[in-house]
């Protein structure tokens, strides 16, 4: 008894390994798939979650792989990352293996596009600085009011119009300077801007925008969509 469970112990150890081999030989074949199907700069990190692996494997359907972008996969400026989460991706192991891979079916696509402040920064230009609060945007910039150079701190709410995120700017204070009303109003028609978010791969749509803590979160969906070579 004693060496019967021995054997299935060790049995399960070797299945346990073959598994997570599997998985990292997996990852490697999708993520080349993904990067030539996606028309990416590069080769995104790519972590097929579930286990056992080999059963979906043999199936030919993955619960969920998620994929992390940076920047330079995008082919996009420093600041700009995406981390989205593939559901029911679908590639019969035989065309994983040969490479022959010419669709990838997949049910879902959920994730996050983060646009860092500093990239949203140069927008506006000069000695801009953004940050969160609340739901809100702050903006500080210095500002020529009226032949005043004035540090302004001003608010913004921050919404999508199409592709474009545009941040609508609807209170500005001056730091310790007495500024007319009017001259302010001015302030806040400068700091409107619109910023057109990069083109995502896998036909990921803009579903929603939030100001977070590293940049805005800008939220996409696709649903069953085919990455095609």
């Amino acid at each position: 008894m004693k060496a019967l469970l021995i054997a299935l112990l060790l049995a399960l150890g070797l299945l346990v390994l073959v598994d997570r081999v599997g998985v990292s030989v997996a990852e490697g074949q999708v993520a080349d798939q993904l990067a030539a199907r996606g028309e990416l700069a590069g080769t995104p990190e790519v972590d097929i979650t579930g286990f056992p692996f080999l059963t979906q494997a043999v199936s030919g359907r993955y619960d969920e792989v998620r994929i992390s972008l940076t920047a330079e996969q995008l082919g996009e400026p420093a600041g700009t990352r995406a981390d989205v989460s593939l559901f029911g991706v679908q590639v019969p192991l035989s065309d994983v293996v040969s490479g022959s891979v010419v669709a990838i079916p997949v049910e879902q696509v959920d994730g996050t596009a983060t646009l860092a402040y500093a990239l949203l920064a140069r927008e506006l230009g000069g000695d801009t600085q953004l940050a969160p609060d609340g739901d809100r945007l702050r903006i500080e910039r210095t500002l020529d009011l009226a032949g005043l150079m004035v540090p302004v701190t001003a608010l913004g709410t921050v919404t999508l119009d199409g592709r474009d995120l545009v941040v609508d700017v609807d209170d500005a204070s001056a730091a310790g300077v007495d500024v007319p009303g009017f001259v302010l109003d001015r302030a806040v028609d400068v700091l409107d801007f619109r910023y057109p978010v990069p083109e995502l791969p896998f036909g990921l749509e803009l579903t929603g925008v939030d100001p977070q803590d590293d940049g805005v979160h800008v939220r996409v969906r696709a649903t069953d969509t085919v990455l095609q070579g």
